[in-house]
């Protein structure tokens, strides 16, 4: 076995793009670790480092080589490689030669297909500090960075200029080039605090060295711990709980490499506008820790981080201050500007904006989601009324101010503006929950008009955006049709809506007016619906085998789907389960390959075995149907399950492709009328073994 040391690579550079931070240092770590696998080279745990000024990578118990091996190379077949005298072939001889050998030195290799020639040869493993430069520039060159750039007249291209490079094996420098810079064993600490250069003796003393010498915290987790617990120490020192959301505190986590907490106030009058405006304000302008009550409401106060120990804390918390007043006066200014009119006076304001070039205006949108949002409270048992209503105003809050300036409001800023209009409370709800689930396990619509106008609007979204010829292709999903559909799925599953896709994506394609192959659309719509609703059953743990058996009977009712799966994993679980799925199977079969048109209508049978099954098979249609009414889907499987014995019998005891052409047509009757009593709920003959 080799010796280990640890190994320690730094980059340093300008300051890192803080929403990609977290990215490319894992990416790093990861395109290191798959290249020391791939050169056949042992190691330890893998710790990744991230500050805005650095990427680093601390690999423990590196093997100092790849293992020796024995390769074994097979030549010609010894019969092939001597002729009668025992002088070796051409063949032969290009064997030797190959092997950089002799004739007389290559051994021989039986095995149960006759006996080859063979060598063995000895492979001296690499030594790890020759293999590390490349595995490094490769991973560098493979990171996810989208733009990448070039300084001064340097061919190097990064996501930011760099400046040093630490490579160490041990406490030897391993020199080489990294993007134009000789790696060394020297790095730098704070930009203002300790710039000069630092020795890093050994991998292992790296963090400490950072830490003690250098004003720097280079784990990116101990930094966003660090953050979180000073802000939560912060807010309580003001009487509060600080609000800390984890986008926020990654990014604040990687713009900082030594955070220092700052407690600043605003003016308490603020505290009059919605909630989540200033929290938005704060967060996105500012990248400010909003400060909260107990009961939710927000505290005039908020936290912020320094990447400075200031000598005047002061001095620092005043230039926030003063900050954040111009940034929370413009939020006051438009709130109040928003509400010298009322949601209705903006809907014409509405035809200015492209929602997309073939689909028309969001004016027009709002008319189709209109009919639609009619149609579908219909169908769930909602109010039309209100659903048209909320309809017109769901996207008027597009064209006011605050959502001009702050996107992620659109649909909160409606509602309260609907409120403030005097709106039906349940319209003002809806208008926010269109938007709802906003992302994955968040909330589905909670209103019946909620309900009816987030799936109007995806519809719309999907099936348009569909019939334009827009279809998302691997990644590429601009319109978010994936979010969106699968927005509908939970939102009809989740609140157990009984609601046909099928007829709502017909009567949504009446309404498009341009040019476009209806049947088409539909047919590829319906598609990607299954094909997100079996991403997120397979997530909710049913198998791809259950799922397909429910597919196959095409429930148009998401919700009525789940329920049947259900029903089918349950029923799978019985002792009966494995003979039935087999027998349908066998049905299935028999009923594809015969010439016979499919009928229920059984005629005259003569074995007793049969004449059981179909006395039985009658009494469970009868026994279902009101459990079918019922959607009580597990005690009608239960109740088929229960045909076990008379269908082992059968196909024990009767032979269906029979020569008397009367009574095979009535046996395969039989076997149809059984398939189509299972059918009603799943096709179980998919289920597998």
């Amino acid at each position: 076995m080799s010796a280990t040391e640890h190994l320690l690579f730094e980059l340093g550079c300008e300051e890192l793009p803080p929403a990609s931070l977290h990215k490319l240092s894992n990416a790093l770590s990861s395109g290191i670790q798959q290249g020391l696998k791939e050169a056949e080279l042992s190691f330890g745990e893998c710790i990744v480092y991230a500050t805005p000024r650095r990427l680093a990578v601390f690999i423990k118990d590196l093997a100092s080589s790849q293992a020796d091996k024995s390769v074994e190379k097979r030549g010609p077949a010894v019969q092939a490689a001597f002729d009668a005298e025992g002088t070796p072939s051409k063949a032969c001889q290009g064997f030797a030669r190959s092997c950089k050998t002799t004739v007389e030195q290559l051994g021989r290799l039986k095995t149960d297909k006759g006996e080859w020639l063979a060598f063995t040869q000895e492979i001296k493993g690499l030594v790890s500090t020759d293999l590390i430069p490349d595995i490094i520039r490769k991973s560098i060159n493979q990171l996810p960075i989208a733009k990448r750039m070039r300084w001064g007249d340097s061919s190097v291209e990064f996501v930011r200029p760099v400046h040093w490079a630490v490579l160490l094996y041990g406490k030897t420098v391993i020199q080489t080039d990294i993007l134009g810079l000789t790696t060394g064993n020297i790095s730098h600490g704070h930009r203002f605090h300790a710039p000069e250069a630092i020795t890093i003796e050994s991998p292992e003393s790296y963090e400490a060295t950072l830490l003690a010498k250098a004003k720097v915290i280079p784990s990116f987790e101990q930094r966003q711990t660090i953050i979180a617990d000073a802000a939560k120490k912060a807010a309580d020192a003001v009487g509060g709980i600080a609000h800390i959301e984890a986008d926020l505190l990654e990014e604040i986590a990687a713009l900082n490499e030594f955070p220092v907490p700052i407690t600043g106030n605003f003016d308490k009058r603020f505290l009059a506008l919605p909630v989540e405006v200033l929290i938005t304000t704060m967060q996105i302008n500012q990248k400010y820790f909003p400060v909260k009550n107990a009961d939710g409401s927000l505290l005039p106060h908020f936290i912020t981080f320094s990447n400075i120990e200031s000598k005047n804390p002061a001095s620092i918390q005043q230039g926030n201050e003063r900050v954040i007043m111009p940034r929370l006066a413009d939020a006051e200014f438009f709130w109040d500007q928003d509400r010298k009119h009322t949601l209705e006076d903006l809907c014409p304001q509405l035809e200015k904006i492209v929602f997309q070039k073939k689909l028309g205006s969001m004016a027009d949108k709002s008319q189709r989601v209109g009919l639609l949002a009619e149609f579908i409270a219909d169908k769930i048992q909602a109010d039309s009324d209100l659903a048209a209503r909320a309809a017109k105003l769901a996207k008027t809050d597009l064209v006011t101010h605050m959502v001009e300036e702050f996107g992620s409001l659109q649909g909160l800023m409606g509602l309260y503006y609907a409120l403030a209009d005097g709106e039906n409370p349940e319209v003002a709800s809806a208008i926010e929950e269109q938007y709802w689930p906003k992302q994955s396990g968040s909330s589905t619509a909670t209103t019946a008009t909620g309900q009816a106008l987030a799936l109007a609007e995806k519809f719309d979204t999907l099936a348009g955006i569909f019939s334009a010829g827009l279809i998302p292709t691997g990644d590429k999903d601009p319109y978010a049709l994936r979010r969106a559909t699968l927005g509908i799925l939970r939102t009809i599953i989740e609140n157990k809506l009984s609601l046909d896709i099928i007829e709502c994506l017909d009567f949504t394609l009446q309404q498009f007016s341009h040019e476009f192959d209806t049947e088409k659309t539909q047919s590829l719509v319906i598609t990607f619906i299954y094909e997100r609703l079996k991403g997120y059953c397979l997530d909710q743990g049913f198998t791809a085998d259950e799922f397909d058996a429910v597919l196959s009977v095409k429930p148009a009712e998401p919700y009525d789907f789940l329920c049947r799966l259900k029903a089918v994993q349950s029923f799978r679980s019985l002792a009966e389960a494995t003979s039935l799925a087999a027998a349908n199977k066998r049905i299935s079969n028999i009923l594809r390959k015969s010439d016979n048109k499919a009928t229920e209508k059984v005629g005259t049978l003569i074995e007793p075995a049969e004449i059981a099954l179909l006395a039985s098979a009658e009494q469970a249609e009868q026994d279902i149907a009101p459990l079918l009414k019922a959607n009580d889907y597990p005690a009608a499987l239960n109740r088929l399950a229960s045909l076990r014995a008379e269908v082992d019998t059968f196909f024990d005891d009767v032979m269906v492709m029979c020569d008397d052409l009367e009574l095979r047509a009535n046996r395969l009757a039989l076997l149809n009328k059984l398939a189509n009593l299972f059918l009603q709920i799943a096709d179980i003959s998919k289920l597998q073994s």
